[in-house]
């Protein structure tokens, strides 16, 4: 008698137990597969970064680790699928929560967009020089949510990437010819061939002056007290600088040299007596 009940509650328990043998079996399955699918993909995505050189390999290991937490989200809810949890609720409370998540960091969802769009069109990219934001420097890191800038007294700018991709952005270091602007100003008594010839030998002589294009010295502005020329040498990226702060002094000294009047602002004062003796 007791052998007959005991195969009745074998019987009883037994199609219970292999079914959950079988979900907790399947379940291990798709969590394998769904494991070994999220690393594949985004494997596959960040190797299009050898493609797509054009593009910052950032935006290729942001977008393999979004696929994979959502082949990873996916697979989560088909195990728990399997063991007859209601997964419709928890997709709406997961939706609910996205929601509430992204309202609450509104700023950083959008330091993120504008960070994607800047690896994407690439307007600049590590080690250029940039004026963006109201700040001036190298660039040492970009990343999803912020650029990086190391300015010249060595300090280090945090620019958030929304602030940077809504205005304007200048790099200085695209091309690899820069030209580089100064202002002299001369007396009107002074001869405009003979300043034009004494500024072309100060730039012939200079080692980083390129020769092509040939640098451009004309007179720009008739000003109150003085003849202004434009100065624009041309120069490879590297040497903008150098140029930029040393070129200047050596123009003053040659103008001194060839006694050449760098005027100053003058003011005539016109007293008028109206005392009637």
């Amino acid at each position: 008698m007791d052998d007959i009940i005991n195969n009745l509650d074998v019987n009883q328990y037994l199609p219970a137990a292999i079914d959950w043998a079988t979900n907790i079996l399947l379940a291990i399955i798709i969590l394998l597969l769904g494991l070994w699918l999220a690393g594949k993909v985004r494997g596959i995505i960040i190797g299009l970064c050898h493609k797509y050189t054009h593009l910052d390999d950032t935006l290729f290991r942001f977008l393999g680790s979004m696929a994979r937490y959502i082949i990873l989200a996916f697979v989560f809810i088909a195990v728990l699928n399997r063991f007859g949890v209601q997964t419709a609720s928890i997709i709406a409370l997961l939706g609910a929560a996205g929601l509430a998540i992204g309202l609450a960091l509104q700023g950083a969802m959008s330091n993120l967009a504008a960070g994607v769009m800047l690896l994407i069109f690439r307007p600049y990219k590590v080690n250029d020089f940039i004026e963006a934001a109201g700040r001036f420097g190298k660039v040492t890191e970009v990343d999803m949510f912020t650029t990086i800038l190391q300015t010249f007294d060595n300090q280090q700018v945090i620019i958030p990437n929304s602030q940077i991709w809504g205005a304007q952005i200048i790099n200085h270091s695209h091309h690899p010819i820069r030209g580089v602007d100064m202002h002299f100003g001369v007396a009107y008594d002074e001869n405009t061939d003979a300043v034009r010839k004494v500024i072309d030998s100060v730039l012939d002589a200079h080692p980083h002056i390129l020769k092509d294009p040939a640098p451009f010295v004309e007179v720009e502005t008739l000003n109150n007290s003085s003849v202004d020329f434009l100065v624009r040498p041309f120069c490879k990226g590297e040497h903008y600088f150098e140029i930029l702060y040393t070129v200047p002094e050596l123009i003053k000294k040659a103008l001194d040299e060839n006694n050449i009047e760098i005027p100053f602002p003058h003011r005539k004062v016109i007293l008028v007596n109206e005392n009637k003796d």
